[in-house]
């Protein structure tokens, strides 16, 4: 990506960040920059469908406009993970009348009204009486009423329709497959070699799974670890300390869980994160009706409006961008619903009912210093010189009322940044000394839309420069406005 100190890049005014997936209906070099131009600022690549060869053009496709457009753009590959799936049926399709017993065997014939093949050995043995299954996105549920080695037959509590290879979840126990399948692993060595800024780790239940994970991707890239399983919020802490970030995926968590319990989840798990200083995603289902219609539902604006009053880092867009009808209007209108809360008089008062007392290190004493001060003053921006990004989770974690123009000499870490709440970041030259620091401030502040003659800057950074996790350096400066002039002359 070229460097940016004599470009202007999009400079967005609100500070909650849009992930929006690319698929069949955005996959081309038009509609991934009007994306990008209407309020997306990082892309999700699904490696559940797509080969490996479409992929790679399209994440060709978002550096070659990255680069056109001077703004670090954060590309996120989402591993599928192990799918439990029913087999075929003899006709395809059959019927699973409501109250009727139903089984699930190891029996490869295909099925029909009274039974189906459940591919999958490592469920028998595991699964016992009172149990639940839900089938196809828990349309279907079935209670074990007697559990064998190589049979299951369970009540239909809810019936219906059911056909070829229908996804099958499993609430009630902890399943013992890992989260990483072979396709997986393939995949995370894909997107390694694309080097792609985040990798979401699917079907989570166990911190084991992250450490799995963390292991194989040797530090390439963050991981940010999919909370859609009941039995992974019994050990949210430790997968929130192993992971670099974490997505609410409220798909499988609402079908496994009851759909009154997941929006007090959601607070809790963007709360939790947050304390941690973490990215938090929150995804599925937010414009669902997008998809086929160019409007959303009243319900699904007040979800979006949610999650961006509980001051999660970002939304995402999921079949409304991959696959639907409107993708272009469904990040529009995604911005625009953002940028109304954020304007709401209430906003600063509900992002701060999560109260997040710093750390006992220098870091986190001057990022919640930075914050007093944008909260105190009138203050344009806070500038944060970083290698790592720690920084500036730090400050974002403050929610400050200003935002961040983050100027990082690390790539990696500018387009990691792009999913930060709050954060502008720029990849730019490093510094060298104070006097240097301050002028590359002020002119970049300049630059990129951060304040005019007499704005007021904070600026944190690190001595020694370009020391990662050396932050220990607050300072207050005022704009003249003809820095630019200056330097130019010089």
């Amino acid at each position: 990506m070229a460097r940016t100190d004599t470009n202007k890049s999009i400079r967005r005014r609100r500070k909650v960040k849009i992930l929006a997936t690319l698929g069949p209906a955005s996959s081309t070099k038009e509609t991934i920059t009007a994306l990008l131009r209407a309020g997306a600022d990082a892309f999700r690549v699904n490696m559940s469908h797509g080969e490996h060869e479409i992929h790679s053009r399209t994440i060709a496709l978002i550096r070659e406009v990255e680069k056109e457009l001077g703004k670090p753009v954060a590309i996120l590959c989402d591993l599928q993970g192990p799918k439990l799936r029913v087999g075929k049926f003899r006709d395809g399709s059959a019927f699973i009348r409501h109250g009727a017993h139903f089984t699930l065997d190891r029996n490869p014939e295909p099925g029909d009204d009274t039974r189906v093949e459940l591919p999958h050995p490592e469920l028998f043995g595991i699964l016992q009486k009172g149990q639940r299954l839900l089938i196809d996105d828990g349309k279907l549920k079935l209670k074990v009423i007697r559990a064998e080695p190589d049979s299951l037959l369970c009540s239909a509590e809810v019936g219906g329709p059911i056909s070829d290879r229908k996804g099958v979840n499993v609430p009630d126990t902890l399943v013992p497959v890992p989260a990483l399948t072979e396709k997986d692993r393939r995949d995370l060595a894909f997107a390694i070699k694309e080097q792609a800024d985040w990798i979401g780790l699917s079907f989570v239940q166990r911190p084991e799974d992250v450490a799995e994970a963390r292991r194989l991707m040797g530090g390439h890239c963050a991981l940010m670890a999919k909370i859609e399983k009941p039995s992974a919020v019994d050990t949210l802490d430790e997968i929130i300390e192993l992971s670099d970030g974490i997505m609410v995926a409220r798909g499988d968590l609402g079908v496994e869980l009851n759909p009154e319990e997941v929006p007090p989840l959601q607070k809790r798990i963007i709360e939790k994160v947050r304390l941690a200083g973490k990215p938090v995603v929150v995804a599925t289902q937010m414009l669902e009706s997008m998809i086929e219609r160019p409007t959303p539902t009243r319900a699904e604006v007040s979800d979006v409006a949610n999650a961006v009053y509980d001051g999660a880092d970002a939304v995402m867009l999921s079949a409304e961008t991959a696959a639907g009808q409107w993708p272009i209007e469904a990040v529009t209108i995604m911005d625009r619903i953002a940028a109304q809360v954020e304007g709401d008089s209430t906003y600063r008062e509900r992002i701060h009912i999560t109260e997040t007392p710093p750390d006992a290190t220098m870091a986190d004493a001057l990022a919640e210093s930075c914050a007093s001060i944008a909260n105190a003053l009138p203050i344009e921006a806070v500038i944060c010189f970083t290698m790592s990004g720690i920084s500036a989770r730090r400050v974002a974690r403050e929610r400050p009322s200003a935002p961040m123009l983050v100027l990082t000499p690390s790539q990696k870490s500018a387009r990691r940044i792009a999913l930060l709440w709050g954060a502008h970041p720029v990849s730019t030259k490093d510094i060298g000394s104070f006097e240097e620091m301050i002028a590359k401030g002020k002119r970049m502040a300049l630059r990129h839309g951060f304040g005019a003659a007499g704005s007021r800057l904070v600026i944190l950074a690190g001595v020694p420069f370009g020391v990662p996790g050396s932050t220990n350096l607050l300072h207050v400066v005022t704009l003249s406005g003809n820095e630019l002039e200056k330097h130019d002359k010089a």
